[in-house]
């Protein structure tokens, strides 16, 4: 499967985790405020993406709304306007779609959304639809905007539905106290990256505690761009710049 590089663009400032969020400010993780904010201030920016109940990718990072909005329910049970009228807490708005999100943007700033899992298993077996939603959105983008997912299906499907747009995997130690209900097999197998070269990746996206991991020098060495969540001081960014080609970062300015 052909690659597509991972634009430079990715890798000269430090990308806002969730956008450039502060909820005290006003700016809540993945609104419009903290786009807006990462956008003037020149960060890349990273936002996850779930899906509606009317078939449209939402800028969401929980699949459920309540730690966000402070009511309970499924994202998807939610048309795209009706989460629009449901402002985040913290702030003014509600969640944008990931149209919106672009608009926002409009190729000023590098963009990297992650396709969030939609079945909690890292299976096939949720893939489609937001994958689908999320390619038609990108669809005549002109910035520069990557995709990644923990999910290496999400990946391998954004080949096919979007194969001019640099993809990537989200990556992990994959520590059971991190992920207790994702089944111990499949955390033993994603924990070693093996589907770097099946899903025609060209970046991975790595938890920065675990950067020291053998696999990840390994790709490194053979080419492929290094990216770590999350740094949340200038001190872990100086440690993790030692291994990673760039940041994401949240709660201190990078």
């Amino acid at each position: 499967m052909s690659r597509v590089p991972l634009p430079q663009a990715f890798l000269r400032r430090p990308i806002a985790h969730r956008a450039y969020h502060d909820r005290a400010a006003g700016r809540p993780e993945n609104s419009a405020e903290a786009i807006r904010a990462a956008v003037e201030a020149g960060y890349g920016i990273e936002v996850d993406v779930q899906l509606t109940e009317d078939g449209a990718a939402v800028v969401f990072h929980d699949d459920d709304l309540k730690r966000l909005t402070g009511v309970a329910g499924p994202v998807r049970g939610r048309t795209a306007s009706a989460l629009a009228d449901l402002p985040l807490l913290g702030g003014t708005t509600g969640a944008p779609t990931l149209v919106e999100a672009l608009g926002l943007v409009q190729g000023r700033v590098p963009l990297l959304v992650e396709i969030k899992d939609q079945d909690g298993a890292m299976s096939a077996g949720g893939v489609g639809p937001l994958e689908e939603a999320t390619a038609r959105a990108l669809h005549g983008y002109e910035g520069e905007v990557a995709v990644m997912s923990f999910n290496p299906h999400s990946v391998a499907a954004m080949a096919d539905l979007a194969p001019d747009v640099p993809r990537g995997l989200t990556t992990s130690a994959y520590d059971p106290d991190g992920w207790p209900t994702l089944p111990a097999g499949v955390r033993d197998r994603l924990r070693g990256i093996p589907d770097y070269d099946g899903t025609g990746a060209s970046f991975i996206s790595h938890e920065a505690a675990d950067l020291s991991r053998p696999r990840v020098a390994e790709l490194k060495a053979a080419g492929a761009a290094i990216l770590t969540w999350t740094i949340r001081s200038a001190a872990a960014e100086r440690a993790a710049r030692a291994v990673a080609d760039n940041v994401t970062f949240e709660g201190y300015p990078a």
